[in-house]
C-alpha cells in the first residue's frame, strides 16, 4: 500500500475519537446540534447511573415493540443492533464499553487485532482468536463469517448493512449462497484466518467490520428467514423463548468465555424483554420504580408528555441517560414519482416545515433541536450542523406557496405521510405545517417493529416519510452515499435513500471523495456536498435527538453509548442488588 492510504488507515482506526454506530434509527433518534443551548436533560450524558453492578439477578427490558430484525444479515436498526452485538453474537471488531468518547475506541471481539490492511487497503485480513465457541460448544470459524457476509446478499433477507456489497471485488449480481455460489473476494485459507478483497481502497474498513455483517452464522444452523427468530449465540447469552410482540427470555451462554472477550461484562442470569407495552405506561412504572421496575430499564426514549415528569424530580432525573445520538431526522419525498419529481415542489415542502413545531412534538429543545443539515453536527466542523438553507425554523408558507405555484401547483395538492407510530406528535405537526402552505397530508403510522419494512417497499409506500439516519462510523463516507446515492435503492428492503434519490453529478462527487486519501480533504468535501444536495431538495431536514432513556433504582453500570447512538449499553448494565430482581 501507498504510505499516504497507510497514513490514512491508521488515523482512522486509532485517532478518531467520535465514533457513532447505527444506521436508521430506531423508535427515535437524533442528535442536538443547531445553536448552543443549556440541555437540562444532559446531567446525565457521559456519566455510568448505579455503580459497579453485582453479578446474577434478572434485568428486564421494558419495550413498546419487537424487533425489527436479530438475524445480523438484516439487523441495522438502533436499538436492535446494539442489543445482538452485545448480548448474542460477536463481530470481528467492536467498540470499548465505555461512557462518553472513551465508547468510541475500537477494539478487537472476535479477531485478535483490528485488522491488516494491504494493496493499498484494498484487501484486509483478520485472523480469529483461539477457542471461539458457540452455545452448543462447537468451535466458531472464519468460514461462519464468510457464510454471514455471503447470505447478506440474499433477496430473502433484506434491510441489512449492505458494506459487503458496495465494497467486495466480484459481488455485483450476487444473490447469496443459497444455490451453492460463493464470493471468490472473501477468503478462508483456514479456519482462523479470514481475507476481504475490495474493488476500492476502503481505510475504514475495521469500523464497518463492527456490523453484524460481520458475526459468524453456522451453515447447519442457518434457517434462512426464520434465522430472525432464533440466531445461534457466539456471545454471553442465547435465546431460552422467544414469543413474537410478547416476550423474549435470554439466559447464559455457557460456553461464552470472558477470557477471550475483553467488553461483555454479563452480569445478569437472565435478560428479560417484555414487549407490546404502552410507552407511557412504561414511563410511569420506570418513574415509580416499585417492586421488579426498580430491576428494569427502557427499551425506547420517554415520551415527550413524560419528560417534564422526570425532569422536575431530581432523584428521577438522577435515573435519565440523555446522550447524544448523533442521528438526523428528515422528511424525505419521493423524488421518483409525481409530485415529488418536481424540484419546486420539493423545495416547497423545505420552506413550509415548520421545524419548532417539530422539536416541540419531539419533546422540545430539552432533548431535541431543529436540524438544518443532512449530516449531523457531529460530522461537520466544530461539532454543529451550518443551517444550509437559511430557511426560518417556523418555515414560510407564503414562500412555500409561491413555489408550488411556480410548479403548477397554485391550488395546492393532497399527499401522504408514514411515520413512526411513536413518532405520531412529529407526523402531526408535519401535517399541520404543510398544510398552511396548501399541501393537505394524509398521516399513515405503523408499528416500530414493521416500519422499516414499510418505507423499504419503494413500489407501495407512501410519498413522504418521516425518518432518521445515523452514521456507522466518524465519516461523510457512512452518511450521504447511504442516504443519497441512488445506486443502491432496492425494491423490497431499501434503507438509507427513502428519498430515491439519483443524481448524476451526487454519484459522480461521492466516487470523487471516497478516493481521497487525505483525510481533512474528504471530511470537508463531504460537508460541502451535504448542502449541494439539499439544494436539490431530495429531503427536508426535521429533528436531532437526544436518546432519553430511564432505569429503574436497582439497575447499575448503565449509561448511553456514543457509538451505539446514546442506546443503553448492554455488554455493562447489571443490577445494585440481584436479590430484588423478579424471578
Amino acid at each position: 500500500m501507498n504510505k499516504r492510504t497507510r497514513t490514512l488507515a491508521i488515523a482512522l482506526v486509532s485517532t478518531l475519537s467520535l465514533g457513532l454506530a447505527a444506521c436508521s434509527t430506531g423508535s427515535s433518534g437524533g442528535k442536538t446540534g443547531g445553536p448552543e443551548r443549556k440541555n437540562p436533560a444532559a446531567a446525565n450524558a457521559g456519566a455510568v447511573i448505579g455503580g459497579t453492578p453485582q453479578k446474577g439477578g434478572t434485568l428486564t427490558v421494558l419495550s413498546n415493540q419487537d424487533f425489527t430484525h436479530l438475524d445480523p444479515a438484516r439487523n441495522w436498526v438502533m436499538p436492535d443492533m446494539d442489543f445482538g452485538t452485545r448480548l448474542l453474537y460477536r463481530t470481528l471488531v467492536t467498540y470499548k464499553a465505555a461512557p462518553g468518547a472513551d465508547g468510541s475506541e475500537l477494539v478487537p471481539d472476535l479477531a485478535e487485532d483490528l485488522g491488516t490492511p494491504s494493496n493499498g487497503a484494498k484487501t484486509w485480513t483478520f485472523r480469529l482468536k483461539a477457542g471461539l465457541k458457540y452455545e452448543d460448544g462447537t468451535p466458531v470459524t472464519a468460514q461462519d463469517i464468510k457464510h454471514n457476509v455471503e447470505r447478506s446478499f440474499s433477496p430473502d433477507l433484506p434491510g441489512g448493512p449492505d458494506y459487503a456489497a458496495r465494497y467486495l471485488a466480484g459481488a455485483e449480481g450476487y444473490q447469496g449462497p443459497a444455490r451453492g455460489k460463493h464470493l471468490d473476494s472473501v477468503k478462508t485459507p483456514d479456519a482462523r484466518t479470514i481475507v476481504f478483497e475490495l474493488h476500492k481502497p476502503f481505510a475504514e474498513f475495521p469500523f464497518a467490520a463492527t456490523l453484524p455483517t460481520f458475526a459468524p452464522v453456522p451453515p447447519a444452523q442457518d434457517k434462512g428467514a426464520q434465522y430472525d427468530n432464533r440466531p445461534f449465540s457466539s456471545g454471553p447469552y442465547k435465546i431460552e423463548s422467544y414469543a413474537r410482540d410478547k416476550q423474549m427470555v435470554l439466559v447464559r451462554n455457557t460456553h461464552w468465555d470472558p477470557a477471550s472477550d475483553s467488553v461483555r461484562k454479563a452480569y445478569p442470569d437472565r435478560i428479560v424483554v417484555t414487549m407490546g407495552l404502552k410507552g407511557n405506561q412504561i414511563d410511569d412504572r420506570l418513574v415509580a420504580s416499585a417492586a421488579g421496575d426498580s430491576s428494569a430499564v427502557a427499551w425506547s426514549t420517554l415520551r415527550p408528555e413524560s419528560i417534564s415528569k422526570v425532569l422536575t424530580k431530581a432523584d428521577v432525573k438522577a435515573r435519565l441517560l440523555a446522550e447524544s445520538s448523533s442521528c438526523t431526522e428528515m422528511l424525505q419525498m419521493h423524488t421518483g414519482r409525481a409530485p415529488f419529481d418536481d424540484l419546486k415542489v420539493r423545495q416547497a415542502v423545505q420552506w413550509a416545515l415548520d421545524r419548532e413545531a417539530i422539536v416541540t412534538a419531539a419533546g422540545g429543545p430539552a432533548v431535541t433541536d431543529a436540524a438544518g443539515a443532512a449530516m449531523p453536527g457531529s460530522l461537520f466542523t466544530g461539532g454543529k450542523q451550518p443551517d444550509t438553507l437559511g430557511i426560518p425554523l417556523a418555515g414560510d408558507p407564503e414562500k412555500a406557496r409561491q413555489l408550488l405555484k411556480e410548479a403548477g401547483k397554485a391550488d395546492g395538492l393532497s399527499t401522504s405521510l408514514t411515520v413512526n407510530i411513536n413518532d405520531k406528535a412529529i407526523g402531526e405537526a408535519v401535517q399541520q405545517s404543510l398544510g398552511k402552505a396548501g399541501i393537505k397530508v394524509t398521516i399513515e403510522t405503523v408499528d416500530p417493529s414493521a416500519f422499516y419494512d414499510t418505507i423499504g417497499d419503494t413500489k407501495n409506500r407512501t410519498d413522504l416519510v418521516y425518518t432518521g439516519w445515523c452514521p456507522d462510523f466518524p465519516s461523510g463516507t457512512t452518511f450521504l452515499p447511504f442516504v443519497f446515492d441512488g445506486r443502491f435503492v432496492k425494491e423490497k428492503g431499501n434503507s438509507g435513500n427513502h428519498s430515491l434519490f439519483k443524481d448524476d453529478a451526487t454519484m459522480k462527487r461521492m466516487d470523487e471523495i471516497a478516493a481521497m486519501t487525505d483525510g481533512d480533504a474528504a471530511n470537508k468535501a463531504w460537508q460541502e456536498l451535504d448542502g449541494q444536495i439539499l439544494a436539490k431538495a431530495p429531503v427536508a431536514p426535521g429533528a436531532m435527538k437526544r436518546r432519553a432513556l430511564l432505569v429503574g433504582t436497582n439497575v447499575a453500570g448503565a449509561y448511553g453509548h456514543t457509538s451505539w447512538s446514546g442506546q443503553l449499553d448492554y455488554a455493562t448494565v447489571g443490577l445494585k442488588d440481584p436479590s430484588k430482581s423478579a424471578n
